[in-house]
């Protein structure tokens, strides 16, 4: 989607510098150079990378919790210095924090009224997300009875309880079990229908390229590498052929083919594919 006045892209980064200063006697520390990024409207960005690579810096200095060093970002068109341009964003922290005595509904009403909602409004909004989110049972508990992956999951309703066009969540699902982390993506999926942004960091790159449309590659504060998935990680020359049912004459007779009139092609393994341990860990728990 091109950038006109009246659909700037979701997320603009030109630029960005950020330098920590130190103590006396002590070198300034460099998180993130000269980086520019954009984010359409839509689509689901993900900021991947080591830990201390610069994701975490960008992401505040996009939220406008963090002044840039240099360079500048912006949320809809707005700079991110200016209040306005987080009316229309749901943030999620890697480690969100929330009124232990509360339970979570009366968290999400809590985080509603700082949004100047309020009524009935409020209400049936507090039980949607709830119920989105797969938190309605746990509605009354108190929020010092939740595991990881239900914090995470609370701190997605909030962040969606006003509606807003971006979601930025930074590491979703650091130190949650499988079952909590499929829950997340399959939520994150849903939003990219819906037509929200969603702008998500992690150093979890499976779980990356399977949410994402498009990711940047962060190391040492730097963009290395930035596309849509699917052309970073095709293999240029070679071709996948994926076969059921075969019987060994068959592969026998491919194989013979290949060496034939494969005009130089030759084949590399085969072989029955492999699934991933999570996807294993999902199947025996859900059976």
């Amino acid at each position: 989607m091109p950038e006109t006045e009246t659909h700037p892209p979701a997320v603009t980064v030109e630029n960005l510098t950020k330098v920590f200063k130190s103590g006396l006697g002590k070198k300034a520390f460099l998180a993130v150079q000269d980086l520019s990024l954009t984010v359409q409207s839509g689509e689901v960005y993900g900021l991947i990378g080591p830990n201390g690579s610069g994701k975490s810096t960008t992401m505040k200095a996009i939220l406008g919790l963090l002044a840039p060093t240099h360079g500048r970002t912006c949320i809809f068109g707005r700079p991110s210095t200016e209040v306005e341009s987080r009316r229309d964003v749901g943030f999620l922290p890697e480690n969100p924090y929330f009124y232990k005595h509360l339970n979570g509904l009366e968290t999400l009403l809590f985080y509603g009224r700082l949004c100047s909602m309020s009524g009935r409004e409020l209400q049936d909004r507090a039980r949607e997300m709830l119920t989105l989110t797969g938190l309605e049972d746990a509605a009354y508990r108190r929020v010092s009875g939740y595991s990881k992956g239900m914090l995470q999951r609370l701190g997605l309703a909030q962040a969606l309880l006003h509606q807003p066009r971006l979601i930025v969540l930074d590491e979703p699902t650091a130190g949650v079990d499988p079952a909590g982390s499929r829950k997340i993506r399959d939520l994150i999926m849903g939003f990219k229908e819906q037509g929200i942004t969603v702008l998500v960091t992690s150093h979890l790159l499976e779980q990356m390229q399977e949410v994402c449309d498009r990711v940047g590659i962060m190391a040492h504060g730097r963009m290395m590498r930035e596309g849509r998935v699917d052309e970073l990680i095709a293999v240029e020359n070679e071709t996948e052929l994926v076969l059921a049912d075969a019987s060994p004459e068959l592969l026998a007779e491919i194989r013979a083919l290949v060496e034939a009139k494969g005009q130089g092609a030759k084949i590399l393994r085969s072989g029955h594919p492999r699934t991933t341990l999570e996807r294993l860990f999902l199947e025996a728990t859900e059976e």
